[in-house]
């Protein structure tokens, strides 16, 4: 039997935690719009703690909200905590106020929401949607609004029973929740393109753009104050005789006198005072004083040793009384003017007519900020609420200045276009990103098996919907909730068919898919948001994969699903002898053989591979950690390879892909040696990023194991040479981990502290360390 590990309890550090780092961020960022955006997130996080502190919160439940059903789409804080808000609930949307102003008060309303409800189930209400079913003419933000489009769906089929039975179901939350949808004057229209967000999200992403405070210094200086310094100048040059002041120069060097300084030449200001002079300065004074307090950006003017703060004290010296200035004094407005003519000209002349041009130029130029609301003004003519077919329509210039590539890149995650374009254009970035884009495809794919139009763009409007929703944080092998679960969706299920075409087209998208992904981002774990679309994909496909999710160490709960067993079987099966099986020491003839079960919270788990992965850990002794929990995860994850196996097997991806294997474990090295690169201060992130490469690391070998023997040398050859290319410090702490593949390459094998090779100098490289890990040291 395995050891028994302790229950996690969630607590609320990590609530506090958040709730901290919210309110220095909305009390001292510079920004507003992420001060305005933290404060948001403050409310959210004291909504948690409030609704822990009060047991109103069940955190770790399907069901956390006490009396809301887990089908409820929640908002849902980072970290998986439910705030108690429900997310087709809250105040009224214009729409909804719009319609309630012309409705009667019907009998048993207790709510505006219920009103609403209400009158969608009458006769005009039940026209209206069946009209917005026909056209495709609204939108279902979260999966509630699509409830009361199902039951008009039905009740036009024929189906009341079936109807009867829903309304039962949603009836208790009517006077809460919106299950109706939004109105749209334009159709819904499934497409084959996909997008990363809205035109809306665009435009206020471009909104948020400010001026950073380095040119908006800059630009003032350029538009404000060097001007009025220029007039300074000239002011104080009327009063020398002779030769304008100027610093000596032989040979294109300045001639320095003993104490360093430059020598200056030429005349002396303050000799003579043309008619109007005292006028001029103190309307000078006068314009500075008015701009400065427009112009508050920029510290430099005021500074007491900057030659214009200077030059405008004696300014207003010699608007008093020119006759109190000292000798130093004019001699410290002769050095001022020298400098300034010197290196920038003397009034009038091409050499600062030149450099004030130049600068009005750039001062000219639209700055960041200002082409950003430009751009943004371009979309706002725009749809919001779908994305764009080309970028030529926001991409010209303005006013002849090109717009910057950051807002360029901005503009793209609004493009439409298929998966593997924007992940080329790098606007799909990460296995996270890919997740969040694909259910615009798979809610089509588990669409097809549906004759009606209707239905069948309802069912992917509502499948959309649902795969926006926030995973929760749950414990006991609780599972999240799936979109059969949905009461609507259940209510429909008997008229999707699962014929021979939609599995088809199922399978066509998971191979896909799959490719697409492990291709792009080779050196990433699968995330848990693009595996529930493959499962989605695999279900349609009738296939039934044993995926398995990243889990949580802070929440482990000491055990494995099935699902795992299964999972292990099949990496087993496809790299039994193979360069993974030796260097991770994989007990492939064991886990084939092992099959066992046992009912926990439920759930089918297996205890015998728990037991493994705990003794391939060294996490044998009792107790819990994170570090403890991180390395049996870890273990399980080697011996499922996280997921590649079983896609590998079910797909024929070996066949398909093998071609580009060595390239894909190039990538893979490349990042890593990247990553542990990097200068990393913070220890955490340090821990990270040696997890983050052991991964990499574990996913480079899983596609070398399924490489021909030549290939694998030639990639040795090059690994070892990219190695050595690096810094020497690198080099040195990096050269266990690469003598350990070269010397389980060469047919060896570690020994019981994965450890190989003279003096044990090759090492077994695993992310996870319950202490500090090796590779940090020094």
């Amino acid at each position: 039997m395995p050891t028994e590990t302790p229950s996690p309890r969630v607590n609320t550090s990590y609530v506090l935690d958040q709730l901290r780092r919210g309110l220095e961020t909305s009390l001292r960022h510079s920004d507003p719009a992420i001060r305005a955006r933290a404060a948001e997130k403050v409310e959210r996080w004291c909504s948690v703690l409030e609704g822990m502190a009060r047991g109103a919160l069940s955190v770790g439940s399907r069901t956390p909200v006490e009396g809301v059903p887990a089908w409820v789409t929640l908002d849902v804080a980072h970290g998986g905590f439910a705030t108690g808000q429900l997310l087709a609930g809250g105040p009224l949307e214009p729409y909804e106020q719009e319609r309630l102003a012309s409705l009667p008060n019907p009998e048993g309303a207790t709510t505006e929401r219920s009103r609403l409800n209400a009158w969608f189930l009458r006769d005009d209400g039940q026209r209206e949607l069946s009209a917005a079913l026909h056209s495709g003419c609204y939108r279902v933000r979260v999966p509630e609004e699509g409830a009361l489009l199902t039951v008009t769906w039905l009740l036009g089929r024929g189906e009341s029973e079936r109807a009867l039975e829903l309304l039962e179901t949603l009836a208790p939350l009517a006077d809460r929740l919106r299950f109706y949808p939004a109105p749209d004057a334009r159709p819904f229209s499934p497409s084959a393109v996909v997008r990363v967000q809205t035109v809306r999200t665009t435009v206020e992403q471009l909104d948020s753009v400010q001026l950073r405070p380095q040119i908006a210094k800059m630009n003032e200086t350029l538009r404000v104050w060097n001007p009025l310094y220029d007039r300074a100048v000239e002011l104080f040059l009327e009063t020398v005789r002779g030769e304008l002041p100027h610093l000596a120069v032989e040979g294109g060097e300045l001639v320095r006198r003993p104490d360093g300084q430059g020598r200056v030449e030429g005349g002396w200001p303050c000799q003579s005072w043309p008619e109007g002079w005292h006028e001029r300065a103190r309307q000078l004074l006068r314009d500075y004083e008015a701009e400065r307090l427009n112009h508050t950006l920029c510290g430099k003017p005021e500074h007491p040793k900057a030659n214009f703060a200077r030059l405008r004290g004696f300014l207003e010296q010699c608007v008093a009384d020119a006759r109190s200035l000292t000798g130093r004094d004019v001699g410290s407005i002769r050095k001022i003017l020298a400098s300034y003519v010197t290196r920038h000209g003397a009034p009038g002349s091409e050499q600062l007519r030149r450099v004030r041009d130049e600068q009005a130029r750039m001062a000219a130029q639209p700055t960041g900020n200002e082409l950003a609301m430009q751009v943004a003004d371009r979309l706002r003519a725009l749809p919001g609420d779908e994305g764009l077919s080309t970028l030529e329509v926001v991409s010209a210039p303005v006013g002849g200045h090109p717009i910057p590539p950051h807002l360029l890149e901005k503009v793209e995650r609004s493009l439409e276009a298929p998966i593997d374009q924007l992940v080329e254009r790098g606007v799909i970035g990460s296995g996270e990103v890919l997740a969040t884009v694909l259910p615009q495809i798979t809610s089509q794919v588990g669409a097809a098996g549906i004759e009606d139009p209707d239905l069948r763009r309802l069912y992917t409007a509502i499948y959309a919907a649902f795969r926006r929703r926030r995973s929760l944080l749950l414990l006991d092998l609780q599972h999240q909730v799936r979109f059969d679960e949905l009461p609507w969706v259940e209510a429909i299920r008997p008229f999707r068919k699962s014929d021979l075409g939609a599995r088809a087209l199922a399978r066509q998208t998971l191979e896909q898919v799959s490719t697409l992904a492990l291709t792009s981002f080779p050196q990433t774990l699968l995330p848990n948001k693009l595996i529930q679309e493959l499962y989605a994909l695999a279900k349609g496909a009738d296939l039934k994969l044993p995926l398995v999710e990243e889990l949580a160490a802070d929440i482990f709960m000491g055990t494995f699903s099935m699902k795992y067993l299964d999972a292990a079987r099949s990496a087993a099966r496809l790299l039994e002898g193979t360069l993974y099986a030796r260097y991770y020491d994989v007990p492939t003839e064991l886990l084939l053989e092992l099959d066992d079960r046992e009912k926990r919270w439920g759930k089918d788990t297996s205890p015998g591979f728990a037991e493994l992965c705990t003794e391939r850990a060294g996490a044998k002794q009792a107790g819990w950690s994170v570090a403890r929990n991180g390395t049996i995860i870890e273990q399980a994850q080697i011996l499922t390879t996280h997921n590649l196996a079983v896609l590998f097997e079910a797909l024929g991806l070996a066949a398909t892909l093998r071609p580009a294997l060595p390239h894909l474990a190039e990538l893979c090295f490349q990042w890593l040696v990247r990553q542990q690169s990097m200068k990393i201060d913070h220890w955490k992130a340090r821990l990270q990023m040696v997890k983050n490469t052991a991964y990499a690391w574990r996913q480079m070998l899983f596609f070398l194991s399924l490489v021909e023997r030549f290939a694998l040398q030639e990639f040795l050859d090059w690994a070892r040479e990219h190695v050595e290319e690096q810094d020497e410090a690198f080099v040195r702490r990096f050269e266990p981990v690469m003598a350990g593949l070269e010397w389980v390459s060469a047919g060896k094998t570690f020994d019981a502290s994965g450890r190989g090779g003279p003096m044990g100098r090759a090492r077994r490289f695993l992310g996870w360390s319950d202490g500090r890990h090796w590779l940090l040291e020094g």
